[in-house]
């Protein structure tokens, strides 16, 4: 199925596209090459093939879920002028 000029136009108006004269038969013929390659695609018989998530069977290789890091929060808040209950204390700053 090809497309004439008159259907791209109006496709391009629907798109908000401005196309100049010059422009059009080249988005005609792509266009064209497009559909052309979309009606291919839908004739191939898919009623035996089962939808797939991927195209590939792989698994993801995940990291072990450790801990990485130890609690330092007490060594760290020893550099801080106030804590109270693990909390920084600061001056008000909004009244």
């Amino acid at each position: 199925m090809s497309l004439t000029k008159d259907q791209v136009q109006h496709i391009a108006m629907l798109a908000r596209l401005q196309l100049e004269d010059s422009e059009i038969d080249d988005v005609v013929d792509k266009l064209s090459r497009i559909v052309n390659f979309v009606d291919r695609l839908q004739a191939v018989p898919t009623d035996d093939v089962l939808p797939m998530a991927h195209p590939l069977k792989m698994t993801q290789r995940l990291r072990d879920d450790g801990l990485t890091e130890s609690d330092e929060r007490d060594d760290i808040q020893k550099n801080t002028p106030s804590t109270e209950g693990g909390y920084y204390l600061v001056p008000k700053v909004i009244e």
